[in-house]
């Protein structure tokens, strides 16, 4: 079902959207100077907003980031409010994000929830950040950053009472995520062979349950931004939930999210053991780099029925977008990863 369109650029909102950040940040005043959309976002819309606000603890002018949910979305994502407590539970535990800022759950105020966070500077764009490391930008000191940021997501538990309505659950989590999968390739309207193929291999090697820890469920080039100084924040919590941090491991390492700049085995930014050092510095515990190459799998497997996934959206009209529609056309090139990663077990 397709949700209310949203423009900032009109009055209504804007006004709106003044008055719930006067409110909240005990301003006499704001005033909305700038809306525009922000690229990228297949999943959730991402608004930058540049702000005068006159008193308070914000008096200035200063931009902020508006994040609210598409017109369509797919039903794995967490909602606004829960993306705003992860964003807030990782910003407390020294993860470099946008700091989030205020929360709005009335969809009267701008006809969907949001919540507003700080922007940050810097790129996001995957084949640019890539094309920066080839050109002699230090991409193994930013794979280590991105690895030793990973551990710091993963020093969160399920202990956590901010993030309760993360579920959890008594199996382990390849087993729970080959189910999932499952679901998801059964419910789907073609029949997808090499799927079932992938999914197989991944049941017949599942590892036991482990340590569990918040996996960030996204963690790749791609949702992470850079500036000339470096990092600048980790982005889209979407997907977070309890998990084997292998899971991480494996998506930011997994061929799919290198970009074109399949050398670099970490992201496409840099060296597999940089990405790794990074990670074992900071959470004090050694990787089974063993267990890496099965998550891998699973990160073909999980990007090509998202892609999938993703492609029906448009297909059905629930949002017409070329993006969505141009999406299911990368399956080939990961059931045949997913064939070459397994030829042999």
């Amino acid at each position: 079902m397709t949700g209310p369109q949203l423009d900032l650029l009109h009055d209504t909102p804007r006004h709106a959207l003044a008055s719930f950040m006067a409110q909240q940040a005990a301003a006499q005043r704001v005033r909305v100077v700038e809306s525009k959309r922000l690229s990228g976002g297949a999943i959730q819309e991402n608004w930058l907003v540049r702000a005068d606000i006159e008193g308070g603890a914000h008096h200035g002018q200063a931009d902020f980031v508006v994040r609210t949910d598409a017109p369509s979305g797919i039903a794995v994502s967490h909602s606004r409010a829960q993306e705003f407590a992860l964003l807030k539970a990782a910003f407390a535990a020294g993860v470099t994000v946008p700091e989030p800022l205020w929360l709005c759950e009335d969809p009267s105020c701008i006809g969907r929830p949001f919540f507003v966070m700080r922007r940050i500077p810097g790129i996001a764009a995957g084949h640019v950040l890539v094309k920066n490391a080839a050109g002699g930008a230090d991409g193994g000191q930013l794979a280590q950053r991105l690895g030793s940021e990973l551990a710091r997501i993963h020093s969160i538990r399920p202990s956590r009472v901010d993030l309760a309505f993360l579920p959890t659950h008594d199996d382990s989590p390849a087993v729970h995520a080959i189910e999932r999968l499952r679901a998801a390739l059964d419910a789907h309207p073609t029949p997808q062979p090499v799927l079932e193929w992938g999914l197989r291999w991944l049941t017949r090697h599942a590892p036991a349950r482990g340590d569990i820890v918040l996996c960030h469920g996204d963690y790749r080039t791609g949702n992470y931004m850079v500036d000339e100084h470096g990092l600048s924040g980790i982005l889209d919590w979407e997907f977070a939930g309890w998990g084997d941090p292998l899971q991480d491991i494996g998506w930011f390492c997994a061929k799919c999210w290198r970009f074109g700049a399949n050398e670099r085995e970490a992201g496409g930014i840099g060296a597999r053991e940089d990405f790794y050092f990074g990670y074992e510095q900071t959470s004090g515990r050694p990787l089974a780099r063993e267990r890496v190459h099965y998550w891998e799998v699973m990160a073909h497997a999980s990007w090509a029925l998202i892609a999938l996934a993703q492609a029906e959206r448009h297909r059905r009209g629930e949002e017409a977008s070329l993006l969505l529609a141009l999406t299911a056309h990368i399956v080939p090139e990961l059931a045949y990863e997913i064939l070459t990663m397994t030829q042999d077990s």
